[in-house]
């Protein structure tokens, strides 16, 4: 994630391609670090007692930042679940049938998160309910091997199919549609969002993954839950995972996944309590009926009433914010889309005129107290998602935004080194500490005056380069591509006898320690 447009406009989709709030912390300068964790206090200063401060979430629903917080009527049921025992199959077949009435889909059943709702149902369409099939996986010898994914929908996510072994087959065209599926073909995978009622979303891919006799998933993870019918499931597929931690702020270590009762139950058999492949991704009993409650009061909560208030939050924001001279504000209502639907309000102003930029202030509202993340800034704004706040919260952000607009803090901003710009042009052989083990990449740098550009070979891929030089310093970033994602390089670092070195920020990722040297080239010698 890059400092200058910290959070400007992702989504939960996006945020994988340029790091979560860890990236953004490092790219303020460490902003995580926590205090000596001490005896854990059960009462409201859990966190703190541990040394980890809790934060208002002005941002929205992600996993980074522990996605939402749960229902009362969630805390209930989990509480009064963890107080007895039942048989975990007959549990399961209770819930699935509530969760039918409740949402007019064939089957429901509670995973651990969504991801674990797309591994299940990976698992049942290449092994049924067979348990010799089953306890092969991940070996595919033999078995259905492949899984046909839409260009867009091919994403970080999707390493949840990927992960008993498949091969995706990435179709680009509706016309290489059809000739994608063979005996082979053990699925369909669908990202929910744009490109889902286009030329291959899923009421056109589930029309020909219906005449194969193959099922088709869709990924529903931040979605807003529709019903009776499911807009998905209305579309053609056969079944749509959600996260549960997230709109429906049920157990964030929960998903669910509605559709055929079929292939539900075989998703159900393939996963714990069961000794399958997915034993390793359980949801307790607690996480079962806490997500149950959570789709209860999804049909009960009043959902204009809540948007009613978050926009209200939003104007109180706005117009506290506009009491400093030179600020203004816009709400823009997201409500067309499924995921991560909130009314988002901007905060614009002169970054000249009040002494602060955009991620400056985000920064200082990270670092500060009470400890607020907002859900995007620019060089002159921040925005605000109001959808994850409590009662009460509107007024800290509020208060807090207008006071360091009004009364920015000293920033420091660090000069940039003085001297000329040292050569760095050439091959560079580049070895990388992670925090866990290490890699060799190489580095071709093209140099005109203070700009850098060139590229960066990894283990696996390659990809473009560019940064700048200032005296002996070298700053340059680059992507390589991985599947359905790329993975983000920051490298900052100096020039000094000869060896390049400094550290590397890799977004979600954390941090690496690098070295490079130049490229000895072999002489060939006549004679």
């Amino acid at each position: 994630m890059r400092f200058r447009n910290l959070f400007s406009g992702v989504s939960r989709r996006d945020l994988f391609r340029r790091g979560g709030l860890l990236a953004a912390a490092q790219a303020f300068g460490g902003s995580l670090k926590s205090a000596i964790a001490g005896p854990l206090d059960f009462g409201g200063d859990v966190y703190r007692s541990i040394g980890v401060r809790p934060m208002v979430n002005a941002r929205g629903t992600f996993t980074i930042i522990t996605g939402s917080t749960t229902l009362p009527e969630v805390k209930r049921a989990m509480d009064q679940a963890s107080r007895g025992f039942v048989h975990m199959d007959e549990l399961m077949d209770a819930v699935g049938r509530r969760l039918a009435e409740l949402t007019g889909a064939e089957w429901g059943i509670v995973t651990a998160g969504c991801c674990a709702a797309l591994t299940h149902c990976t698992a049942a369409a290449i092994a049924g309910g067979n348990p010799e099939r089953m306890q092969r996986l991940p070996n595919l010898a033999g078995l259905k091997s492949e899984v046909i994914v839409p260009a867009y929908s091919h994403n970080v996510y999707d390493h949840a199919v990927r992960m008993l072994g498949v091969k995706l087959v990435i179709v680009r065209e509706f016309a290489d549609l059809e000739p994608a599926f063979n005996e082979r073909t053990a699925m369909v995978y669908i990202l929910g969002g744009n490109g889902d009622d286009g030329p291959l979303g899923t009421r056109a891919v589930s029309a020909v993954a219906r005449r194969k006799n193959v099922p088709l998933i869709v990924d529903a993870a931040a979605e807003i839950l529709t019903i009776k019918p499911n807009v998905h499931l209305e579309r053609g597929a056969n079944a749509v995972a959600y996260s549960g931690g997230k709109c429906i702020r049920g157990p964030q270590a929960a998903g669910l996944l509605l559709g055929e009762k079929k292939l539900l139950q075989g998703a159900w058999i393939n996963s714990a309590p069961h000794h399958a492949f997915g034993r390793s991704l359980k949801a307790g009993k607690e996480e079962i009926m806490g997500m149950l409650a959570a789709v209860e009061m999804w049909v009960k909560r009043d959902h204009k009433a809540e948007w009613a208030q978050w926009e209200s939050w939003l104007n109180h924001i706005a117009d506290t914010a506009k009491l400093v001279h030179g600020v203004t504000t816009r709400i823009t209502d997201a409500s067309e889309g499924l995921s991560n639907r909130s009314p988002r309000l901007t905060i614009q102003w002169d970054p000249g005129d009040r002494g602060i930029t955009g991620q400056e202030l985000a920064k200082v509202l990270l670092d500060g107290e009470p400890r607020i993340v907002v859900a995007g800034s620019t060089a002159n704004s921040v925005s605000i998602v109001p959808y994850q706040m409590s009662s009460g919260e509107e007024k800290i952000v509020a208060d807090r935004i207008r006071a360091v607009l009004a009364r920015p803090p000293k920033i420091d901003r660090p000069a940039a080194p003085s001297g000329t710009p040292v050569t760095v042009a050439g091959q560079w052989d580049v070895h990388l500490e992670f925090n866990y083990g290490s890699a060799n990449h190489t580095i071709v740098l093209e140099q005109e005056g203070v700009r850098l550009m060139g590229t960066h070979h990894g283990e696996f891929a390659a990809g473009d380069l560019a940064g700048t030089v200032a005296a002996n310093t070298v700053t340059f970033q680059s992507s390589l591509p991985t599947e359905g994602t790329r993975v983000s390089f920051q490298f900052t670092g100096k020039l000094s006898d000869g060896k390049l070195s400094g550290t590397a920020s890799i977004g979600e990722y954390g941090e690496a320690l690098w070295t490079a040297d130049r490229h000895p080239y072999r002489t060939r010698r006549n004679g």
